[in-house]
């Protein structure tokens, strides 16, 4: 086996060994590989005053200022990276595949640790995304529906069935709207949710289809990667309905149990495309303990919104019209539907 690897070859031998970042903590903050771990060479500050060394002294300069700083940790590094380890090889990354990861791995390697590299670095991880989206003709199904209609609750039911799913939403820790925050730890960088999004499509039969919810292009503050989302725009869209009345329990199961002034600013996010009287009112309701007319008038919103730009993202519909609210009836009729043969590319779901 060589010692440096592609990208693919790397992802999928370092299963057996540990993944390990030698990018400063900042680099590896905004985004990295799913369970490296980071051994920054060179903190932020001491990475900042070599490319500062660099640009005004040149190479030479800036390489005996790294010396300097890194001769100290030489033995701490090999330390860690042993305990680590626990006997199996190494895998270990950089920014482009460069001197910080090819200097750590002359260390491991004196000190007897099987070390292997990826070629291009973390930047060849990156780009290996878009190549592995171009690779195979994926059959994404994008399931839709307006707010309240339990897609994630299908998605997740459909996941219990053994079929690939992608919950963009758990992803991003986000619910998507002006209330798609609360209950949700931070969320990652727009870097990192790619990163995740990247980990899971690997682990994908692209022969098998790929259920994944309809967004925007963002949720909350994190972006769909590009070519990801135009994948989704050019897949079949079905899209789920079912009562109005059932839509109001599963928002009031979802958000009732949050504290009035959490709602409350949910609501003022939303205050101007509301409108300040229906705000008013909505306000007035949670206050009250109305939960169920403060939802009305948010659906009321959130309804308008969502006919308005999935018509324009995805203007060929297939309606799935079920009185049956319950999401794991609703995953066993989509996935009868897809296995029966149907063209879910034009056939209308009445059941």
């Amino acid at each position: 086996m060589e010692d440096v690897l592609m990208a693919d070859d790397f992802l999928e031998q370092s299963k057996t060994g540990i993944l390990i970042d030698v990018r400063s903590p900042s680099e590896f903050e905004a985004g990295h590989i799913p369970g490296a771990r980071n051994l920054p060479l060179f903190s932020d500050n001491e990475r900042a005053e070599i490319g500062t060394r660099y640009v005004q002294y040149g190479k030479d300069n800036a390489v005996e200022r790294g010396l300097e700083i890194v001769g100290p940790k030489l033995a701490g590094f090999v330390k860690q990276a042993r305990q680590w380890a626990d006997g199996t090889p190494i895998y270990m990354y950089c920014w482009r595949g460069g001197m910080r990861s090819g200097s750590m791995a002359w260390l491991f390697r004196t000190a007897g640790l099987t070390t292997y590299l990826l070629s291009g670095g973390y930047k060849a991880y990156r780009n290996s995304f878009a190549q592995l989206l171009e690779a195979h003709p994926w059959q994404l199904l994008i399931l839709g529906g307006p707010t309240g209609c339990g897609k994630t609750e299908v998605l997740h039911q459909l996941q219990r069935m053994e079929q690939q799913v992608i919950d963009l939403e758990g992803l991003a820790h986000h619910k998507g709207s002006a209330f798609g925050s609360l209950g949700e730890t931070a969320q990652p960088t727009t870097e990192q949710f790619t990163n995740q999004l990247h980990a899971l499509m690997r682990t994908f039969n692209p022969a098998r289809p790929v259920w994944c919810e309809g967004e925007s292009a963002s949720i909350g503050k994190v972006v769909i990667p590009s070519a990801f989302y135009a994948l989704m725009l050019s897949a079949p869209f079905l899209n789920l309905e079912i009562p109005y009345q059932e839509r109001i329990r599963h928002i009031l199961n979802d958000y009732g149990t949050f504290q009035p002034d959490e709602l409350i600013l949910s609501f003022r996010k939303i205050e101007k495309r509301l409108g300040g009287e229906a705000t008013r009112k909505a306000i007035e309701c949670v206050e009250q303990n109305n939960l169920e007319s403060a939802v009305c008038i948010a659906l009321s919103y959130y309804d308008k919104g969502y006919r308005r730009s999935s018509g324009k993202q995805w203007p060929n519909q297939i309606p799935c019209l079920w009185e049956d609210s319950d999401p794991a009836v609703i995953a066993r009729k989509l996935l009868a539907l897809y296995e029966n043969g149907c063209n879910v590319g034009t056939e209308q779901v009445q059941q």
